[in-house]
């Protein structure tokens, strides 16, 4: 990707999580689909990535 290129913000947002999932995989952990759930309403732009953090921290007693 040229360092010019204006990408979409799910389009970005998605290229961060999916490594990210993929990642843990490779480790052997299992995202549960409610984190999954989460992740994607980051892609969507509903939550930003602070209450993307803050919603995973909670679930794993991290807050």
């Amino acid at each position: 990707m040229d360092k010019d290129q204006v990408v979409p913000l799910a389009e970005a947002c998605a290229e961060i999580v999916e490594p990210t999932i993929h990642s843990g995989e490779i480790a052997g952990l299992t995202v549960p689909e409610a984190t999954r759930a989460d992740a994607n309403s980051y892609i969507a732009g509903t939550i930003d990535s602070n209450e993307l953090v803050d919603r995973v921290r909670a679930k794993y007693g991290l807050a």
